[in-house]
């Protein structure tokens, strides 16, 4: 059973999830899930147990357990959603055109920059007008 925690103190190591998982059972594998920029651990991780069983019985012990000053957040592993490469959950696309700083979307006018369109300062050109 794949197991997910979080909440998993920034200091902890994958062996130390481990170990306190095989109090349990056999860990077939652990991971800390790590930002790939930084290189610092994202704060959860996986736990994938042989025995069913076992993993109940972690899952039941260990969620809410305090571990190097935080308190664990464990459940069983869901299904990751399929999500097409390059686009986002779903969030609902901006249809407005233009952009940029004070031009296009839907305020009338087109063409981004500081000074086009309609955006905040009215007409094209020249942004305030006083």
């Amino acid at each position: 059973m794949n197991i997910y925690v979080a909440k998993i103190p920034f200091r902890a190591t994958e062996d130390e999830i481990r170990a306190l998982f095989e109090q349990y059972g056999e860990v077939s594998n652990s991971q800390i899930i790590m930002d790939r920029e930084t290189g610092r651990s994202r704060g959860f991780g996986f736990v994938e147990m042989v025995n069913d069983d076992e993993a109940n019985q972690a899952i039941a012990q260990l969620n809410d357990y305090e571990f190097k000053g935080m308190r664990l957040v464990v459940n069983e592993a869901r299904a990751r959603e399929e999500r097409p490469r390059g686009e986002f959950s779903d969030r609902p696309r901006r249809n407005d055109s233009g952009g940029g700083y004070g031009g296009g979307g839907n305020r009338g006018g087109g063409g981004g920059g500081y000074g086009g369109g309609g955006g905040y300062g009215g007409g094209g050109g020249g942004g305030r007008r006083y």
